[in-house]
């Protein structure tokens, strides 16, 4: 007897699939940028494959931990199975496996002006996922509310009618419009590695600034989870950025990425 294969279209497929197609996309801008940049040093590649793989125990993870009392938080295992998603997480965990990932291959150039467009890039199409398939944000009466249809009232836990704010469309908007800024300004700076922290600094104070509208639990001083996290890690991404704005020619001598490889 043949097995039974699933044909039911799930959410988490839906979203999955997006998150793949983000995956993609951003494997193909990487390619381009890289062609056009004149880069041969194909160890890029390898810190790809540890920013993906480490990106995605971070996002799964990133939710383990949410209670102070160890004992209220799921087991790991059942979490890696059932629980949320972070992409702040996951986005921590892949910069620290890039940064180890360079030391371990003694890539001494920076790789910021590749990996900017790249996860903008990845992150514009992967939320499609999110939008299609999550709650969307907190009740609006913005002409621009998403409607809550009776099949998603009962997940939602939202009276159906009712129009909640399209928080992810406007994260979808962000990454776009930082794309935008990415490629107008690619050869403007006097390092163009430093798009990268101009770009993730940009994504911190705005996600910072929209969770209001995320319907995320508020959890102490009025903040997110979330928001906690951009809380501490905010102030060393907006000293980078100074830097980087302040910065007039690259500092130091580094391998060059067109002859390295």
């Amino acid at each position: 007897m043949s097995p039974t294969v699933p044909t039911e279209w799930t959410p988490a497929t839906t979203h999955d699939l997006w998150v793949g197609l983000g995956v993609l996309t951003a494997g193909l801008v990487l390619a381009l940028e890289k062609r056009r940049r004149g880069v041969r040093d194909d160890r890029v590649w390898a810190l790809v494959a540890l920013a993906v793989a480490f990106g995605a125990v971070g996002a799964r993870l990133g939710t383990w931990l949410q209670h102070l009392d160890l004992t209220a938080n799921d087991p790991a295992v059942i979490h890696w199975i059932y629980g949320n998603r972070s992409i702040l997480g996951g986005l921590a965990c892949a910069y620290v496996a890039v940064l180890v990932g360079k030391r371990l291959l003694r890539m001494r150039w920076r790789t910021g002006a590749l990996f900017a467009p790249t996860v903008a890039a990845g992150m514009a199409v992967g939320r499609i996922g999110c939008l299609l398939t999550e709650p969307p944000g907190t009740p609006t009466d913005l002409p621009w509310g998403v409607t809550v249809s009776p099949g998603d009232a009962a997940t939602w836990g939202v009276p159906a009618g009712t129009t909640l704010h399209p928080s992810f469309a406007y994260e979808i908007a962000f990454h776009l419009l930082a794309l935008l800024a990415i490629w107008l300004c690619r050869d403007r700076l006097a390092d163009p590695a430093d798009l990268f922290t101009l770009y993730i600094t940009g994504y911190a104070l705005f996600r910072f600034a929209v969770e209001p509208v995320r319907g995320n639990e508020v959890v102490w001083l009025d903040l997110t989870r979330p928001q906690l996290f951009l809380a501490a890690t905010l102030p060393l991404l907006i000293w980078r950025s100074v830097i980087a704005i302040r910065r007039r020619a690259p500092g130091g001598h580094r391998e060059s990425p067109v002859l390295a490889g």
